[in-house]
């Protein structure tokens, strides 16, 4: 693993999820709510931290209760907030949502005109942190508005695409005004990242097609070194120049896939910071994103290695 300060850092959303404790109905008819850190790239760096990497966040909250919660949150689940921004103009964001399971879980944000992770700025980025982390970990979302854009954009300029440089495709619609535009941001943003990270309609946002083989290939001629589709129940496609990797979808008992990709994410960290195989990687990613789909929540759920490890030798029960 990398000898640098950090093992991942990861930037991006953060926020509190409100999740419904009763499953099966609408906002409308549930009674009782549990608060949860969310937000993807949180996420990802918990997901990380979870399974012994060194984490931190790069991030905005608010000058309020809830932006103290997402902040104690990382650091009892061990991600260093040394670079979450507390903006004292706009509220730290909430997210609920709706759990149908086995795979309809439709979210609903409440981010406001301008949430604090949107408004980092290129001097809100620790170059050294960047550019020594052992991964570096950014998401689509990110590009959607400015100053966020910028930030990001210099983030890549410090990081000078080093290896294990990811892009999560994190495509949220409601965010941005046209697919186009979502598009061109991230054609030039996979010119300077080193991994592609996405499931089948973030592939058609980014490159047009969602036919996995093609959407990998298209990934990689948009100079990426490393493409992961991830296909839900058909599991996942990882593809370099040299190699192709499947792996299928693990059955599970599924109570909320919300957070499962990120599950994926973390772990796909772990495994690339050991030098593990694409094969190794990819099925340890895929079996902890299936555990996190097993639980409620995201943040707090996910893995230990023991946990992947146990699933993976079917010693686990999920």
């Amino acid at each position: 693993m990398t000898s640098g300060s950090f093992d991942v850092v990861a930037i991006g959303r953060c926020g509190v999820d409100v999740y419904p404790l009763q499953t099966g109905v609408g906002l409308d008819e549930v009674q009782t709510f549990g608060k949860f850190l969310g937000g993807s790239a949180a996420n990802v760096a918990v997901a990380a931290a979870r399974l012994g990497c060194r984490s931190a966040l790069i991030s905005g909250v608010g000058a309020d209760p809830f932006g103290g919660f997402v902040r104690t949150s990382l650091r009892e689940l061990g991600v260093d907030d040394r670079y979450v921004v507390v903006d004292d103009h706009h509220p730290t964001p909430v997210t609920f949502c709706e759990i149908f399971p086995p795979d309809y879980f439709p979210l609903y944000f409440y981010r406001g005109p301008a949430p604090p992770d949107l408004q980092l700025r290129a001097d809100d980025i620790p170059a050294d942190a960047v550019a020594g982390a052992g991964v570096f970990w950014s998401t689509v979302t990110g590009l959607c508005a400015q100053p966020s854009r910028s930030a990001h954009f210099a983030a890549w300029d410090h990081r000078r695409r080093r290896s294990h440089t990811v892009l999560d495709l994190d495509y949220r619609p409601m965010f941005w005004p046209s697919v186009q535009s979502a598009r061109e941001q991230v054609r030039q943003a996979l010119a300077l990242v080193t991994v592609a990270v996405g499931n089948l309609a973030e592939c058609q946002m980014a490159v047009g097609t969602a036919q996995p083989d093609d959407a990998a290939e298209r990934l990689l001629d948009l100079g990426v070194e490393l493409a992961v589709v991830k296909q839900g129940p058909l599991g996942v496609l990882a593809k370099t120049r040299t190699e192709t990797v499947r792996v299928p979808a693990l059955d599970v008992a599924v109570v909320n896939g919300l957070g499962a990709g990120d599950g994926f994410g973390g772990a796909l960290c772990h495994g690339l910071l050991h030098g593990w195989s694409l094969e190794k990687t990819v099925q340890f990613a895929n079996a902890a994103g299936a555990i996190v789909a097993s639980r409620l929540e995201c943040s707090t759920a996910m893995p230990t290695v023991t946990e992947v490890t146990d699933l993976l030798a079917g010693g686990a029960d999920v």
